[in-house]
């Protein structure tokens, strides 16, 4: 069967389980202008702490670029991170589990949530050179090979190689308010889309595809574990208006790689430029 054709079977098939899952929606505001991160207990310094890995988080989550947390002048804006902040809540992350003699409340684990408005991250983001990104964010279709020393394999839906890989690259999909589609394996051999064939899978041509048929961006990829490296090395490959991006990180966790894959994506998508 022809390259292309296998090609255009795996992306009409992500683009079938997209229709399943309904379509990509566009975040409102208020789902928008939020974030979340984990602190210890609620006490103040701890909340403090987490305004500004919040204030962090909804700025690139906003605007796409991830560049931003690391701009000189988020040093002043962290120290008043709390003032942006409309509204903020706890979650018990150890809720339901009864308190220890040795452990207070204080020490529990809680999900700090974070709410802000336009009118107080907008004119940051205008401050440190940048936009929002309210266009409608995609849902991209992942297509990766990955080797874990042990195996090799191409990522599936039902795959039972290693289940939590998916879960970790929705969740890391979910800070960028973006969200992601995985090939089953019917699709997958209908295609005959082979661990081989996917590594160096050419963007150009999966991007070409996705659009002639109207599935969404396609983010190719690999991740191979490296012993020498103490951890995953992942490398990612997006096609948008023609051009070809490619970023790559080395010694990680596959939860910090497809964190990295997102990020990455969404500075693309969102006109940043190159991850």
């Amino acid at each position: 069967m022809p390259r292309f054709l296998r090609l255009a079977l795996v992306v009409g098939g992500l683009l079938a389980l997209y229709a399943a899952n309904g379509p990509a929606r566009a975040a409102n505001v208020e789902d928008l202008y939020q974030s979340q991160t984990i602190v210890t207990g609620q006490g103040e310094p701890n909340r403090q702490a987490g305004f500004k890995i919040c204030l962090d988080a909804v700025l690139v989550r906003v605007s796409g670029d991830q560049r931003l947390v690391a701009k000189p002048e988020m040093t002043e804006l962290r120290d008043k991170a709390g003032s942006f902040v409309t509204g903020f809540r706890y979650r018990d992350r150890m809720e339901g589990i009864p308190v220890h003699d040795e452990q207070g409340t204080h020490d529990r684990p809680h999900d700090l949530y974070c709410q802000y408005t336009p009118a107080t991250i907008d004119p940051v983001l205008a401050s440190l050179g940048s936009k929002p990104w309210l266009a409608e964010r995609p849902t991209l279709s992942v297509v990766l090979a990955v080797d874990d020393s042990r195996r090799h394999f191409v990522l599936a839906s039902d795959g039972d190689e290693n289940p939590y890989m998916i879960e970790s690259f929705q969740s890391a999909a979910g800070p960028m308010a973006m969200s992601i589609v995985v090939p089953n394996k019917a699709t997958l051999a209908k295609a005959e889309l082979t661990f081989e064939e996917v590594g160096p899978i050419s963007p150009e041509l999966l991007g070409s595809v996705a659009r002639s048929i109207g599935s969404r961006q396609v983010l190719a990829g690999s991740i191979v574990w490296s012993d020498k490296e103490l951890g995953w090395i992942a490398d990612w490959r997006l096609n948008e208006d023609g051009k070809t991006y490619h970023w790559q990180v080395r010694g990680v966790s596959f939860d910090e790689a497809f964190r990295v894959a997102m990020r990455g994506a969404a500075q693309i998508l969102s006109g940043n430029g190159s991850p």
